[in-house]
C-alpha cells in the first residue's frame, strides 16, 4: 500500500491551489509548503488579482509559511509547486534555505534549471512528480486563452 502522505499526495494538494488560481483567471499554478507531514501554507499564483509580477504561488507559499513559523527560514520544509519555480521564485527559495522543492511540470523556456539558477546547497529539488497532470491545467488554461482572442 502506497504511503498516503508521499510526495504525490502533497501534489494533489498543490493541484487543487492551481485550480483556484484558474477560476481567478491566473495561470493555474499552485503550492503547498509541507513540515512534518503538516500543510503549512498553501497558495496560488495572484499576479493579476494583486497587479504584482511577484505573487508567483511559490512566493505567496514562503510568505505562508515563514509567518506560520515565525522565522524566515524553512529549514525543515518541503515545496511542493505544480510549476518548475522560475529565477525570481527559486532566488526567494534559494534564501528561505528551504529543505526540498518538488514540482511537477518542467518549464523548459523559464524553468530555473534552464536559466542555471543555483539553489541553496542543502536543498534537494526533485522534478517530474505528477508532471502530466500539472501541465495538462496550464496547457488547458493558455489554449482557452488564444482561443479566446
Amino acid at each position: 500500500m502506497l504511503d498516503p502522505l508521499d510526495d504525490a499526495h502533497y501534489m494533489r494538494k498543490a493541484l487543487q491551489e492551481a485550480e483556484l488560481a484558474y477560476e481567478k483567471n491566473e495561470v493555474p499554478i499552485g503550492a503547498v509548503i509541507v513540515v512534518a507531514n503538516r500543510i503549512i501554507a498553501r497558495a496560488h499564483n495572484l499576479t493579476e488579482l494583486l497587479n504584482d509580477v511577484t505573487a508567483h504561488a511559490e512566493m505567496q507559499a514562503i510568505t505562508a509559511a515563514s509567518n506560520f513559523l515565525g522565522g524566515k527560514y524553512l529549514h525543515e520544509c518541503t515545496l511542493y509547486v505544480t510549476l518548475e519555480p522560475c529565477q525570481m521564485c527559486a532566488g526567494a527559495l534559494y534564501w528561505s534555505q528551504i529543505k526540498r522543492i518538488v514540482f511537477g511540470a518542467v518549464d523548459e523556456r523559464r524553468g530555473c534549471s534552464t536559466m542555471g539558477t543555483k539553489l541553496h546547497p542543502k536543498t534537494e529539488m526533485i522534478g517530474g512528480v505528477m508532471e502530466e497532470q500539472c501541465g495538462e491545467i496550464i496547457k488547458r488554461f493558455f489554449i482557452e486563452k488564444r482561443n479566446l482572442n
